[in-house]
């Protein structure tokens, strides 16, 4: 793959897959090889709204895209309950995978995908976008240059207000449903990548009719002794910020932090900057970039969104559900 475009198929036609898709159109050297729906279909239509007439194949079945001869790597863009059995497929069928957050439901699902993986010399992901945005690796070079001193705590939230029923994913617990799995995800990995891995997690939370939390928050000790906050609610909407905090002053990452152009520096002296670090198109074309960069390189897995960090992550959204009274199939 050093010298060639990668051809990527989409495993599902929902709302994140066309957005992943219009991101492979703005993304360098790779195409949109093949989609694939529950029904053919459906995948005609997402392939003619998309994709490339000449080029984009569909599929009726996840089956036949795990086997297309004419695609690298597959993203997976169901929803989380599906991602364990889908990536499996995907994985058994020879293919490298990006898989949609939250990783899986939970952490041994996690691991069996990771377990596979490797033992097939196949390269896989969590599909942590955040992490790859131009403003957040700034964020990231600022702290490690020392702009902000050691830093010891930092806070984000994620809400929005939804009037769904009770069958849509976010409330259904047969899809997963729940603030945390599909929001809270957000400031617990942002907070483990700019302070470190998790030590210690105290959480608690609001379950609404379906028995899914509405909201949580949880407190997060991390090794070294930073701590962080994070919320996530389905009933309200919230700034949706993430502020990294240190001894000389602290950067914020604002304006919907999970994809931002814009972070605010502010010291201890007074002085205040904004700096605008523009990303590509709607923001998922660097997660792209970084898998197509992997696997040109020969790399299983990127080290900005490692494998046994999805699988920690993983775990301890485990703890939360715990603490705060949620369970879900694949749990049993």
């Amino acid at each position: 793959m050093t010298d060639r475009t990668i051809r990527w198929g989409i495993l599902g036609t929902g709302k994140i897959a066309r957005a992943f898709a219009t991101a492979l159109k703005d993304t360098p050297d790779a195409v949109l090889a093949a989609v694939a729906s529950r029904s053919v279909g459906n995948a005609t239509q997402f392939a003619s709204d998309h994709g490339s007439h000449e080029l984009t194949k569909s599929h009726g079945s996840y089956e036949a895209l795990a086997s297309d001869p004419d695609v690298d790597a597959i993203y997976i863009a169901t929803p989380h309950p599906m991602h364990h059995e889908n990536a499996l497929l995907c994985l058994n069928g020879g293919k490298h995978v990006l898989v949609e957050k939250a990783f899986t439901v939970n952490r041994r699902e996690a691991e069996e995908v990771v377990a596979l993986a490797r033992a097939r010399g196949l390269f896989a992901m969590e599909a942590m976008w955040t992490r790859f945005h131009p403003a957040v690796l700034e964020a990231k070079r600022l702290i490690a240059g020392g702009e902000i001193g050691t830093v010891t705590s930092a806070l984000g939230d994620f809400g929005f207000h939804s009037d769904a029923g009770p069958e849509h994913r976010l409330f259904n617990p047969a899809l997963g449903g729940g603030a945390l799995l599909d929001l809270g995800i957000y400031p617990l990995s942002t907070a483990a990548y700019f302070l470190g891995p998790v030590q210690t997690v105290q959480a608690a939370g609001r379950l609404g009719a379906t028995g899914v939390d509405v909201q949580a928050a949880f407190t997060l000790m991390h090794e070294g002794g930073a701590m962080s906050v994070g919320s996530c609610s389905l009933l309200a909407r919230t700034p949706v910020e993430f502020t990294i905090c240190g001894s000389k002053g602290f950067i914020k990452l604002h304006g919907r932090f999970h994809n931002t152009e814009d972070l605010t520096i502010e010291l201890n002296d007074g002085t205040r900057r904004v700096v605008h670090v523009p990303r590509i198109g709607n923001g998922y074309a660097h997660e792209i970039i970084e898998v197509n960069r992997c696997l040109r390189e020969g790399l299983l897995e990127s080290p900005v969104m490692p494998l046994d960090e999805s699988v920690a992550l993983m775990g301890v959204l485990d703890e939360i559900r715990r603490q705060i009274g949620v369970t879900y199939d694949a749990d049993r």
